[in-house]
């Protein structure tokens, strides 16, 4: 939240009164703390005032309206109806205040944090340049990424953005296909002249496999990927694909690896190109009240950009700048 709002809830009073109870402002401006981070600990960082204040001001406020705002989720607090409704007031009173500052009335400047989780591999090589790219022209604007190969999750609180493999079947979010990106087979130049190249799908019976802990994977689409090694024998299993990159380098056997993450290494040698070739897809997600952040839209915007401006490294039709 921009730094304007911590005064008001540091400084001012609630405006309750057990007769004629209304909405105080203030106590929006704190729901829409807890509403992006999920968590009373986060606003209160955030704002400059401690986890009781929070919780006093959430409960006036539910008080002022009648009801819930905020209901206890399995990733921390959710909105329910009426606080999507309150949000919506408290984004307005941002707006407001934030037309007011200087910066407003010349060009527009963005600032806070904006959350993000994705795969390691988008994380590092479309994430963090895309972000840099808004950084230069809104310094004010900070990126937090959470690297993890997971589903998008039903609970988001504390994330404005969720990249992940294969469409999500969620509800209140919107969703943005990125595009796609390709796996390849690839051995190192070691192992293959120790070993020798596959031919055949059938020569990579008893080859060792280089891939994602079967158990721990939770992206369906992945674990589908893996079907034509069925004969192949599990070597070094990872959560992490930069952990099976490397590996794959040090010729532990055969990795199953994004074209986009390999081809950058001459060191590996892409093998059954026209055998082995499986193609997934990013999607992002996105909750409506964080899309309305300029500074996730922003974030959303420089992510599509990079994506489509790296579709053919992505798809491993051309070799990346090394």
């Amino acid at each position: 939240m921009p730094t304007f709002a911590l005064g008001i809830c540091k400084d001012a009073e609630m405006a309750v009164t057990s007769a004629t109870p209304r909405p105080n402002a203030d106590d929006l401006l704190v729901l829409l703390a807890v509403g992006r981070t999920g968590r009373y600990v986060s606003a209160a960082e955030e704002l400059g005032i401690n986890h009781t204040t929070i919780s006093r001001r959430i409960a006036a406020l539910e008080r002022a309206l009648g009801g819930r705002v905020l209901t206890r989720g399995a990733g921390g607090w959710e909105l329910t109806e009426l606080g999507r409704e309150a949000l919506d007031a408290a984004e307005s009173i941002e707006s407001a205040v934030r037309s007011l500052s200087p910066d407003a009335r010349g060009e527009r400047v963005l600032e806070g944090v904006v959350r993000l989780s994705a795969t390691d591999g988008f994380s590092a090589y479309l994430a963090a340049p895309a972000v840099a790219d808004v950084r230069r022209k809104h310094p004010g604007v900070a990126l937090e990424i959470v690297a993890a190969t997971r589903r998008a999750s039903l609970q988001r609180s504390g994330l404005d953005i969720e990249v992940v493999v294969g469409k999500p079947q969620v509800r209140r979010a919107e969703l943005i296909r990125l595009g796609d990106y390709a796996l390849g087979l690839y051995g190192s130049r070691a192992y293959l002249a120790e070993h020798g190249a596959p031919a055949t799908l059938d020569d990579l019976t008893g080859q060792p496999f280089v891939y994602f802990i079967d158990s721990m994977l939770q992206v369906d689409e992945l674990d589908l990927a893996s079907s034509f090694a069925h004969g192949m024998r599990e070597s070094i299993s990872s959560t992490n694909v930069f952990v099976h990159v490397e590996a794959t380098r040090a010729a532990a056997g055969l990795g199953l690896l994004p074209c986009f993450m390999a081809d950058r290494h001459a060191d590996l040698v892409r093998v059954l190109p026209d055998r082995v070739g499986i193609r997934l897809s990013y999607w992002l997600v996105t909750r409506p009240e964080a899309l309305r952040r300029p500074e996730v839209a922003e974030v959303v915007d420089a992510l599509r950009a990079r994506v489509h401006a790296e579709r053919d490294m992505l798809l491993g039709t051309v070799l990346p700048t090394r």
